[in-house]
């Protein structure tokens, strides 16, 4: 049973961060407010203990002042001295420092840039770390010498002679060899999004620019931008990676496994796009640390890298509103919350009105509409929400514990009547969707080269539908629930600069339960599945920028309990770099997946959201298993990006009721394969400050169920040809964007004939999918302005119109024998038509 009264503790704590923020702005203001002020007027950033400054109010200085003017006053105002190093950095010291103060800054010899978290180690205890401007201090002991090493660099030894705390060491240490983790392309498709050597997509949403059709860095919405990467409904609820449906995709959420990925049944995604912090996303060669999925992988963290300040913002668009803060509290732990909320309960914007008539086509809510003609009224009531929570601690300088929380909801109620020859009709809808999760997670770093990460996790999903007719005074009930939960150890050891190590153990329980009920006739059946599963991963990983080749290597040992079954999982990561510009990559990976979504009949849960989670029963449900191998070209050059990769995949043990059949395959219950092939290509060109990309994948997708009489046929997501293109622009604080994206129709199953006998109506179809719908053609384009007070407040507006040539494309069509006219009827379903959205968002 759901209870999300237990979440609301997150509320409680969301109004407490808004109080934090609402304190009396008197005459008196704390010192860190002044120098948070003066740093974002003069771009400066000051390093200081929290000690030294705690509980320090004093009246302001004029913001008319120059930077040194203020320094003054400060100085005269405390018992605090202030050393400016360049105009960049400013050191706070107490002026009646008990102990002698060592302070410094450490740079890389290479770029001359500041090394973060660089351990300063005094007789064999770590004193400090350094911060993101390089900085560290600590108070000096009797001895004055000290180490300071970091991982990829040559550890160097330092003598102390000068212990004047205003004249701070500058040291540059020497790369021994760059620890992996390059990026291949800092900015591809868009700002924000790169390329890493491993082959994997990586979005940053809080460097994120703008891409045709979105003012918010949505990671689901963005990654449809990615070649091979589609949603042939325009759904984030159906996305599909080379050719496979949306549940053989692993979506994590902070270690949590999602279920549910889409509000408004698909068209928002259910992540907050202004809380994470990276998105990474494969669509070959994942990590062994990844199971339970055969198609791509989509991880999404809202940990920070490093440490932020206190931020609060809120945002509202023609479909929700949201809030987020964050506050430190203290320099060891955090709390950050967010919160966002459908805005249908006190408008219906033409954004709302363009979503709904897409998401309740062809549905049995329309339906009953359809068939009424005589004094018909309908009400409805839809609305969303999500809401998350992390708390993250530190304790000593080796270990932390993050605790996370997230709660999404969709519900839709519509009540419809009508009244024909003096009788009333009437239907009640209920249908909720929703998933809880929680992650509690420990992070150990036993020195700089071993580190064990400890997390256990639960998510718990459910789609109900409730239906009540008092024509037939009947109420039929759908539930279908997945409670999962597991832990994960993962241990991390770097043996060299060139060479490093992983080894870590999973175990996961999943139990999915299927419930029906209906009155008049009555009937009930429920059925519940539990599948527990223990995995053994290892995975190495070499990487020489000397020689520039790049190999990872890694294999998973899955063992299914109930099935008595053992599954290896093999994965390879291969780069070498032919020259300076040109690299060659081999990524390969065979992967298992034991739960899937099918559909029983098209008219479950109203037809909206009709697909059901289910766990293989390792005979007609069969463990579905994929092998993938892809081999990818990629030059960098002057601004120049080519990137050209070729596929081939195939997955084993798909079910017909998984792949939405809606042609004489739809009742017909048969287990097989798909096979599919291609090639991904895409051209980039910078110019200052214009960008602009041309994409084309071609993909050749094929069934084949050998125990049916058409043993194979192309694949329902089959898009053989795509193109997409964008043009984008980004000066300053002003970016807009504008983008097409032309598809070959997807394929569709015929009748034989138009026509068929009235008396005995049954509809005969040609061979499966033996022709496709007409093209997909769509332009978007989207523009965004942020500007900022001189009270540090930024503000951002943004605006954007998807299918501005308001184009009529039909994304589905299947056909059914009218039970009014005993004839062939065709049924169409389109895409969104012209839908305009407009952002506001304000930020502290």
């Amino acid at each position: 049973m759901f209870l999300p009264k237990q979440f609301h503790f997150l509320f409680f704590l969301f109004f407490l961060v808004l109080n934090v923020f609402a304190q009396d702005k008197g005459k008196l203001m704390p010192f860190k407010k002044i120098i948070i002020a003066i740093e974002q007027q003069h771009q400066v950033s000051f390093n200081y203990t929290e000690d030294n400054i705690a509980g320090l109010e004093i009246i302001p200085p004029k913001k008319s002042f120059s930077l040194e003017q203020k320094l003054e006053y400060l100085a005269k105002k405390t018992n605090l001295s202030f050393e400016n190093i360049g105009n960049k950095f400013i050191n706070i010291y107490k002026k009646d420092t008990e102990a002698p103060i060592i302070c410094g800054y450490i740079f890389s010899s290479t770029d001359k840039k500041p090394i973060e978290n660089a351990n300063i180690s005094l007789l064999n205890k770590i004193q400090a770390t350094t911060d993101s401007n390089g900085y560290f201090e600590f108070k000096k002991e009797e001895a004055t010498v000290f180490l300071v090493s970091h991982v990829g660099f040559v550890t160097k030894r330092i003598v102390a002679t000068n212990t004047d705390s205003k004249n701070c060491l500058q040291t540059v240490l020497e790369p021994e060899i760059t620890e992996l983790h390059e990026i291949k392309a800092n900015a591809i498709l868009a700002s924000g999004i790169s390329k890493n050597k491993d082959g994997s997509f990586e979005i940053k949403p809080k460097k994120f620019g703008i891409l045709p059709g979105l003012i918010e860095p949505d990671a689901l919405q963005t990654m449809q931008q990615i070649p091979g990467v589609n949603s042939l409904d325009e759904s984030v609820s159906s996305i599909n990676v080379r050719g496979g449906t949306h549940d053989q995709n692993l979506f994590l959420w902070n270690g949590i496994r999602m279920y549910q990925t889409g509000h408004f049944f698909g068209l928002i995604s259910v992540f907050n796009p202004n809380l994470a912090h990276t998105i990474s996303i494969y669509k070959n060669g994942s990590s062994a640390f990844y199971g339970e999925s055969v198609s791509s992988v989509v991880a999404i963290s809202s940990t920070p890298e490093t440490a932020e300040k206190n931020s609060f913002s809120a945002g509202i668009n023609m479909i929700n509103a949201d809030v987020y803060a964050k506050y430190n509290l203290s320099k060891k732990s955090y709390i950050e919350i967010s919160a966002r909320k459908s805005i249908t309960d006190f408008v219906e914007t033409p954004t709302y009105k363009e979503y709904f008539n897409k998401v309740f086509q062809n549905t049995t809510i329309t339906d009953f509409s359809q068939n009424q003609n005589v004094d018909y009224q309908s009400d409805k009531k839809f609305d969303f929400y999500d809401a998350t929570l992390k708390y993250a601690q530190k304790i000593g300088s080796k270990d932390q514990i993050v605790l996370d929380l997230i709660t999404i909801k969709d519900n839709l109620e519509v009540f419809q009547s009508a009244t024909v020859y003096n009788m009333n009709t009437s239907e009640n809808n209920v249908l909720r969707q929703q998933n809880y999760g929680g992650n509690l997670s420990w992070k150990r770093n036993w020195n700089n080269f071993n580190t064990t990460k400890i997390n256990v996790y639960n998510s718990a999903y459910e789609l109900l539908a409730n239906q009540k007719t008092t024509f037939e005074n009947q109420i039929v009930i759908q539930e279908n629930t997945v409670n999962n939960n597991g832990i994960n150890l993962e241990n991390n050891h770097i043996i060299n600069s060139k060479f490093s190590f992983n080894d870590g153990y999973q175990f996961n329980e999943i139990g999915i339960t299927n419930l029906e009920q209906v009155t008049n006739p009555d009937f009930y059946r429920k059925v519940k599945d539990v599948l527990r599963t223990h995995a053994l991963i290892l995975e190495g990983k070499y990487n020489d920028t000397i020689s520039k080749v790049y190999f990872k290597a890694g294999t998973r040992i899955n063992y299914i309990e109930k099935f008595k079954k053992y599954i290896v999982e093999p994965r390879i990561q291969f780069g070498y770099g032919i020259n300076k510009n040109l690299n060659l990559e081999l990524l390969g990976e065979l992967k298992s997946q034991n739960s899937q979504q099918i559909i029983d009949l098209q008219k479950d849960y109203f037809g909206i959201e009709k697909r059901r989670w289910i766990i293989s029963n390792n005979t007609t449900i069969p463990i579905q298993k994929s092998k993938q191998v892809s081999l990818n070209l990629f030059y960098q050059k002057n601004d120049w990006l080519l990137d050209i990769e070729n596929f081939y995949k195939k997955v084993n043990g798909i079910t017909t009721s998984s792949q939405g059949f809606q042609n004489q395959l739809e009742f017909v219950k048969t287990t097989g394969d798909y096979e599919i092939w291609g090639m991904e290509t895409l051209i980039q060109k910078k110019m200052n400050h214009f960008l602009t990309w041309l994409s084309y994948t071609y993909n050749h997708n094929d069934y084949h169920f050998i125990n049916y009489e058409y043993p194979s046929f192309p694949n329902n997501f089959e898009l053989m040809h795509t193109i997409s293109w964008a043009g984008i622009y980004e000066k300053n604080n002003f970016k807009i964007a504008l983008g097409t994206k032309w598809s070959s129709g997807r394929p569709k199953t015929s009748p034989i004939t138009s026509q068929i006998d009235p008396s005995d109506p049954v509809l005969v179809y040609n061979k499966p999918n033996n022709t496709n719908l007409h093209v997909f053609s769509q332009v978007n384009i989207s523009s965004t302005y942020k500007w900022e007070t001189a009270n540090g407040i930024q503000y951002k507006l943004g605006i954007s119109i998807l299918n501005i040539l308001n184009r009529k494309n039909e994304i589905s069509e299947y056909y059914r024998i009218s039970s009014l006219t005993n004839s062939i009827e065709e049924v169409e379903t389109f895409s969104l038509q012209r839908t305009p959205n407009l952002s506001f968002r304000v930020s502290l």
